[in-house]
């Protein structure tokens, strides 16, 4: 079973929200909101997708690399929790 379908609940709850965050930006475009408004919506949707990319390659780094709680190698361990820290810090 592939790890987009053990963590599915939480993958399509990020995916709602995302949804309501690009429904706030059509809402406000339709309103004729002022740019700053669509632009700080836009923002808020460019997060929540990159929170998303980064929880799915988290999940697959630990599912198809290495765990690095559960991980004999303590090398590949350790390697795997720095990509772990830098996808997350690069998608922040």
């Amino acid at each position: 079973m592939g790890h987009t379908v053990k963590e599915k609940s939480k993958l399509l709850n990020r995916v709602r929200r995302l949804r309501g965050q690009v429904d706030a930006i059509e809402r406000a475009l339709e309103a004729e909101a002022g740019c700053a408004e669509v632009m700080q919506l836009v923002v808020s949707v460019r997060g929540a997708a990159n929170g998303l990319m980064a929880e799915v390659m988290e999940d697959h780094i630990r599912i198809h690399i290495s765990d690095p709680t559960h991980d004999a190698d303590a090398e590949r361990a350790r390697g795997a929790e720095q990509l772990i820290d830098v996808v997350r810090a690069y998608l922040k």
